[in-house]
Order: structure tokens, then C-alpha cells, then sequence
């Protein structure tokens, strides 16, 4: 490949969220992320950033610092979904913060200590009770599934040019540059399909704007898919932001985002955590699912 994603960046993962009151309360209090900025739109994206839907949607960055350098997560909140179903393609994404793991009150831990704590949608994190090297971020790792390790090593090794190493059988860790957050492909058992589900994530990369549509056509050229071709994405008063999104051999979707654009947009918004709030409590999703769940056990014990 002649065109690799160099400089690169990883940025955030995508998770869908059903209840966003409980899933922010979760973030905030229990993982103590902060909101960086919150977004509201009035239709689906271009790039189906919010997944298939057309509707109205909101976007909310939470982490642990700025997105020029911190790995964070995106929370999108489709109005009017309730929940999504859970495939295996998503594992976990792993902390280091003894801050973090001192403040989590349950402490049920993995096998090499790490607490594993789970989201209101189901989403895992495993948190470790040590601080990450210095200048790195605290999300340290972010977990995927494979049905085939080295067709995803040719992919994102061999064609994207990440840094690969094998830690373990069955496992691969990747890393795009120094003190980010890294990506850990491990093969599920050959008798297990990866499955995707509806709450399917994303996770997002910036490179250099002029290296986005050379980069489309070569993974054509290669034969590998694209999700969505070169387009510009507005976010109403901030910066407009182009992207290309790939699909691994598992169909994992990959965001590359032009890094000019996107440092502009991802500023951090001193009132994120107050425009989060507000749409919160203007939102009567959660009343209207209760009203209608009491209107269907009405008619079932009236048989119908």
C-alpha cells in the first residue's frame, strides 16, 4: 500500500447508548469521566456516525482529559431507541487508574486483578489499580473480536502499516504511534461466528486531510470494503470535519478523520457537562417507553 495513515491518531471509540440517563450517571460516577462536549442533531448522520437511523440523535465525548491527547469514548443517544442488542464483536476497554478502580465499589476482579465493571448497555471495561506510563492515557487498551487473526493482521498491519506484536496465542496487540491507546485483536474459538448486533461500535483515527481519498481508493484497489466514501460532515457552529470509513475483514468499522478539522472540532466545550444535563431532563423518551409498556401489559391481561 502506498498510502499509509501516517501520522496517526487514535481517537475514540463509538458505543450506542440506550438509556442515557443511567448511562451517564455510570460514566461520570462510577468510571469518573467528564463530558468534553455534547452535540445535538436534528437528523441521522452522513457517515452514520449514530449508527442506521435517520432521526434525531445527540453525540456526548466523555474521558479523562482533551481529545488532542487522551483516547475517549462517544456516547451516541438515538431518540426513541430504547436498547440494542449486543453482539460478541465488542470485548472491552481497559483502564488504568487506581483512582478510578479505588472508587468502584463492587470489586469483582479478572484473573490478573482487573475489576470488571459493566455499563447500563452492557458495554465491559476492565480497571486496573495502577496509572498508565507517563504521558499516556488512561484508557490504555480497546478489545475486538476476530473470527480470523491473520487475515485482520494482513489488514491492519500488512495494508494500514499499525505496529503488531503477538503477546499471546490467539491475540494481537496494534498501536498506530507512541503513548496511545492500543488495540488488542483477539480470535474468537473457531466454532464461534462473530456476531455484531445493533450496538456494533466504531473507533475513530485522525491522519492528514490529503491522505483520506488516496487512501479510499487504494483499500478499493486492494479489494477491502468501504463503509463510507470521502465526505464532509457538519456539526452545527463548529468545524466541519472529512472523513473515510473502512470496514475490517470482520466488518469492524474504522473512522479516518483529517486531523486539521477534527483538532477544531473536538475542543473542549467548558459547558458540555451543563448542555448534557439539559437535554437529559427535556428528553420524555424514558416516559413515553414506561406509558406504552403500561399500555401493553394492560392489553395482555386483557388477552389481546
Amino acid at each position: 500500500m502506498g498510502t499509509k495513515p501516517h501520522p496517526c491518531r487514535n481517537l475514540h471509540w463509538v458505543f450506542k447508548v440506550g438509556d442515557r440517563t443511567a448511562t451517564t450517571r455510570f460514566y461520570r460516577d462510577a468510571l469518573l469521566l467528564e463530558p468534553l462536549r455534547h452535540e445535538e442533531f436534528t437528523e441521522g448522520c452522513a457517515a452514520a456516525c449514530n449508527g442506521p437511523y435517520d432521526g434525531k440523535w445527540s453525540k456526548t465525548m466523555i474521558g479523562y482529559g482533551d481529545e488532542d491527547t487522551n483516547f475517549v469514548l462517544e456516547l451516541t443517544y438515538n431518540y426513541g431507541v430504547k436498547s440494542y442488542q449486543l453482539g460478541n464483536d465488542f470485548d472491552s476497554i481497559t483502564i488504568c487508574s487506581k483512582r478510578v478502580y479505588d472508587n468502584i465499589k463492587a470489586k469483582v476482579t479478572g484473573p490478573d486483578g482487573a475489576l470488571e465493571v459493566a455499563a447500563p448497555d452492557g458495554y465491559r471495561f476492565r480497571v486496573l489499580s495502577q496509572e498508565p506510563s507517563e504521558g499516556a492515557c488512561p484508557m490504555t487498551e480497546l478489545r475486538l473480536h476476530v473470527s480470523d487473526l491473520d487475515k485482520s493482521l494482513a489488514f491492519w498491519s500488512g495494508f494500514l502499516g499499525f505496529a503488531a506484536e503477538r503477546p499471546a496465542p490467539g491475540q494481537a496487540l496494534l498501536r498506530c504511534g507512541p503513548q496511545q491507546c492500543a488495540l488488542r485483536l483477539v480470535e474468537l474459538p473457531k466454532e464461534e461466528a462473530l456476531e455484531r448486533g445493533t450496538a456494533f461500535g466504531r473507533v475513530a483515527f485522525a491522519c492528514p486531510g490529503e491522505q483520506l481519498q488516496p487512501l479510499e481508493a487504494e483499500v478499493r484497489a486492494a479489494g477491502y470494503t468501504v463503509h463510507t466514501p470521502y465526505v464532509s460532515l457538519d456539526t452545527p457552529g463548529k468545524a466541519t470535519v472529512q472523513v473515510v470509513i473502512l470496514q475490517d475483514p470482520d466488518g469492524h468499522e474504522i473512522c479516518f478523520v483529517g486531523e486539521a478539522g477534527f483538532t477544531d472540532l473536538s475542543r473542549r466545550d467548558p459547558a458540555a457537562g451543563r448542555l448534557l444535563d439539559e437535554a437529559v431532563a427535556a428528553d420524555d423518551s424514558a416516559a413515553w417507553f414506561r406509558k406504552r409498556a403500561e399500555a401493553e401489559a394492560r392489553m395482555a391481561a386483557n388477552g389481546v
